[in-house]
């Protein structure tokens, strides 16, 4: 008896037209499953082969009436760019939960990128002011992106965006490719922090994940009645930023084990006692929200968002017929 396998390239995901609602839908779904204890997700191990680059596997069973499993493994490294290579890139192993076949191999630059933002987005519906009108998008490569499409599917009535980069011309970049995705808005382009974040409902930090922080964004940089989203672990946003805050993670077992190993979340960044909620409680209704006052999340991204974004992709391509057949 033969096995056959459905390889999926990024052109291949790309062509399902899968949305950021249906992402964000799925990844609420995991985040759900998480709080109700029907998932195995040991927290992300890594190596570092280079300095702040890592190499992560992250596998993920989740039970109950979503029963889909499989394992990520993903690296990230900052210095790629600059040899015309991506900053993110690995794959993602979709298993048959009943067997332990493999189903679908697929790449996981496209899977990561989409379900991070997803992750932001579904924090923000449960946190954000309905009535948000401006964000600053801090970092305005690939995350920047998808997190901004993420912030629109959650705040119908957004007008400001705010593109902040040390580097115009990316910002500007940014900018001109992203307007006509969020054709309401007006941008601005940034590299100033101060001025991009001042008096914004909700800042995004996308930049590079780093081993050494420099944190340069404080609290007194922005007004009280916020929301602060880090997808960049520690790299950017100041400890006391989160201090007296109402702080979330998505996941509170591996926010507080990954700080236990002493890399990611020291010198000030919230510990077992200053975490408020993780995801899986709010998504599972375990927990009240608040939408006013200043209000921060560290979204690491966990495996649960990986196997049901890539099971999404599966289902659609093969339902599709699109990908390759690879006998084992």
């Amino acid at each position: 008896m033969t096995t056959e396998v459905r390889w999926l390239s990024a052109r291949d995901i790309d062509g399902l037209g899968i949305t950021m609602a249906e992402i964000m839908d799925g990844v609420e779904t995991g985040f759900a499953a998480l709080g109700r204890g029907e998932a195995e997700m040991p927290a992300k191990i890594g190596v570092h082969p280079r300095k702040d680059c890592f190499t992560h596997a992250m596998p993920c069973h989740l039970g109950g009436s979503i029963d889909r499993a499989g394992v990520k493994c993903v690296s990230a490294y900052p210095t790629n760019p600059a040899k015309g290579l991506p900053y993110i890139s690995g794959i993602i192993l979709v298993t048959d939960p009943d067997t332990g076949l493999p189903r679908a191999v697929m790449d996981a630059a496209r899977v990561t990128a989409w379900r991070t933002g997803a992750a932001s987005g579904v924090y923000a519906r449960h946190f954000g002011n309905p009535k948000t009108r401006s964000v600053a998008v801090i970092g305005t490569g690939v995350q920047g992106r998808v997190n901004l499409l993420a912030m629109k599917a959650v705040f119908p009535e957004l007008e400001d965006v705010r593109c902040c980069n040390p580097r115009a011309a990316s910002a500007q970049r940014f900018a001109e490719e992203m307007q006509p995705q969020v054709p309401d808005a007006v941008f601005s382009v940034h590299t100033e922090l101060r001025t991009a974040v001042n008096g914004v409902d909700v800042v995004v930090t996308c930049t590079p994940i780093t081993q050494s922080p420099v944190r340069p964004l404080t609290r007194s940089m922005l007004k009280e009645d916020c929301l602060v989203i880090a997808v960049d672990y520690d790299a950017f946003v100041h400890p006391d930023v989160f201090a007296g805050a109402h702080f979330t993670c998505d996941n509170r077992a591996q926010y507080l084990w990954t700080r236990e190993q002493g890399m990611y979340f020291q010198h000030g960044y919230p510990g077992p006692d200053d975490v408020d909620a993780d995801m899986g409680e709010v998504c599972a209704g375990m927990t009240t929200t608040v939408r006013e006052g200043r209000r921060g999340a560290v979204l690491m991204g966990v495996a649960s968002h990986d196997i049901m974004t890539a099971s999404l992709v599966y289902e659609r391509a093969a339902k599709a017929g699109v990908g390759t057949l690879v006998e084992l």
